[in-house]
């Protein structure tokens, strides 16, 4: 067997520390071993992800090494050049994410390649502004997003400060095919630091990145005693997202006590994903006991951000597709109102994300593009823009709660969302309306869109084998009638020609207006079913989101 061969060469190689030989040592769970060692953990367009330990199948200082040295060979082949610009690197709050973050600035300055390394945790956003304040060729994030607390991860980002493409990422996956662990190169923290390869940046970068959100405010005639629960979920956006609120001049800005300061082992909240409504158990205590009017959570490595709004009877979430909406209306409301909205402006959004705001966008003139999920594919688009100067982003956004305002960032940013979203209920605060309403507005204008998006988590060798059988059986069996709705069309974007790339990922739209999308997580063990209605009530919306529900998760429990 394979994974055992893998097994028994990190168990009795000294190449190999101490501690992990002694963790391996501890492994009697053979389904364990297995999960560890069946496979190499994969690099792609995210970088890595995965549970931290030792083998091949984990985050640890071995595979983060060899993906370094990877994108080392990667960036020597471009040029000298290319190794003077250098790689801005970055880390959150997680177990061994500092490690993880010298070990990838010792591994490049071993290969002549100049490292930029925080001093300190930072936000995802900062980074990607990084790599383009510094012209750097490449970035380095560790970190682990929104999963749970034994997950860590790591992303890497090209010149144009977004997350790497295929192109990229097969050129990295190309040159890590070659090596083994004992080809990686490792210089000294210290030497490196003498010799100038590896330099640490401290808080001027923060400083230029605030002052520049800030000139992105919209309104400033709004009502910033407003009262706001903030929540970093003890990561990164404690500091950044309160500065940037305080530096607008809000000042009614609680945090949660609990949840302030950095803590990896999430002990408050566990799952720490803004997305999921548990992680606002601690605010919405708080919230009630302060009287506050919005709550505002972000992910530990604060490039999402979730709300609620406060109602008659405690707090109403509002989900990533919600949130977006309300914030392109009050984008393009203002801007149009002000005279300062683009030509060319434009909107863009993932392929799984509601179509109320496309509604909105096309009352304003303004062009909504779609591309596959991921930021990395919708900040490609203002990336072919810089050259071609066609049209201007000024908002980009997914119905996992990541959102992006203007260019500045070629990622999501929870830090100028969060900004963006206290400055929106300011204002409708002092008009003395309230988002709640406002979203009803919208939903009477342009029809009440609903949408539920349902996780089924698969894990190891034989979870992987059977979400492949899933979509096969839904890719060359498609559901030609549920209920009233009958199929109208079919998109399957792994094999059909279309603007928005290759992927595996299915929808299905109904001839309602309705539609479903199945996918594979690039991210986690997970099979996704997305659902959107758009009805003449939110009865009628949630009465077919059920039917579409129990309609398509027959089929993939069917499978075997």
């Amino acid at each position: 067997m394979e994974y055992k061969n893998k097994y028994n060469k990190w168990l009795k190689d000294e190449y190999f520390d101490l501690e992990t030989r002694e963790e391996l040592k501890t492994l009697i769970d053979e389904d364990e071993i297995q999960d560890r060692f069946y496979t190499d953990l994969k690099f792609g367009t995210a970088g890595l992800r995965g549970k931290i330990g030792a083998g091949t199948n984990r985050m640890n200082r071995y595979t983060v090494s060899l993906a370094t040295q990877g994108l080392a060979q990667t960036i020597t082949s471009k040029g000298q050049e290319a190794m003077d610009r250098g790689v801005a690197i970055a880390y959150d709050v997680r177990r061994y994410s500092d490690e993880f973050a010298e070990i990838a600035a010792r591994v490049l300055a071993a290969n002549g390649i100049k490292a930029y390394l925080f001093d300190d945790i930072r936000a995802t956003p900062i980074l990607s502004y990084t790599v383009r304040r510094l012209n750097c060729i490449s970035g380095i994030v560790v970190t682990a997003s929104h999963n749970p607390k034994d997950y860590n991860g790591y992303k890497v980002y090209w010149e144009e400060g977004s997350q790497i493409l295929d192109n990229i990422a097969d050129e990295i996956l190309g040159e890590i095919d070659k090596i083994s662990f004992k080809d990686i190169k490792s210089m000294d923290l210290e030497e490196g630091i003498q010799n100038g390869l590896i330099k640490i940046i401290s808080k001027e970068i923060d400083d230029e990145y605030i002052q520049k959100l800030l000139k992105m405010a919209i309104n400033e005639d709004v009502d910033k005693d407003i009262k706001i629960v903030y929540s970093p979920l003890n990561g990164t956006g404690n500091i950044p997202v309160r500065r940037v609120l305080k530096e607008r001049g809000f000042t009614n800005i609680i945090v949660v006590p609990e949840q302030e300061n950095p803590d990896s082992d999430f002990t408050t909240v566990g799952y720490p994903n803004p997305e999921d409504t548990k992680a606002f158990e601690y605010s919405a205590q708080l919230g009630e006991k302060v009287g506050a009017e919005i709550l505002i959570a972000t992910d530990p490595d604060c490039d999402r951000v979730a709300m609620a709004v406060n109602n008659s009877s405690g707090y109403t979430f509002l989900n990533g597709n919600q949130t977006g909406a309300l914030l392109i209306n009050y984008i393009l409301t203002q801007r149009h109102e002000k005279g300062d909205l683009p030509n060319n402006a434009a909107i863009a959004k993932s392929i799984v994300t509601g179509d109320l705001g496309k509604a909105i966008a096309d009352k304003y003139g303004v062009k909504m593009f779609e591309t596959l999920t991921g930021f990395k594919n919708i900040c490609a688009l203002p990336n072919q823009w810089d050259i071609s100067k066609e049209y201007e982003l000024i908002f980009g956004y997914e119905e996992s709660i990541g959102y992006v305002y203007g260019t500045l960032v070629r990622d999501k940013d929870a830090v100028v969302s969060s900004m963006l979203i206290a400055e929106m209920g300011a204002y409708y605060k002092k008009q003395g309306v309230s988002i709640l309403q406002v979203l009803e507005d919208l939903y009477s204008e342009f029809g009440y869109y609903n949408e539920k998006l349902i996780s089924i988590v698969l894990e190891g060798l034989e979870g992987q084998q059977l979400i492949g059988r899933i979509m096969k059986d839904i890719r060359n069996n498609p559901i030609h009638e549920i209920g009233n709705m009958k199929l109208e069309r079919t998109i399957d974007y792994l094999n059909d020609k279309t603007d928005a790339g290759i992927s595996d990922v299915l929808k299905y739209y109904m001839d309602d207006g309705s539609w479903y999308a199945v996918r594979p997580s690039g991210t986690e063990p997970k099979i996704k079913l997305y659902i959107y209605t758009k009805g003449n009530s939110k009865e009628d919306s949630i009465d077919k989101i059920n039917q579409i529900e129990k309609s398509v998760r027959s089929r993939m429990e069917s499978v075997k």
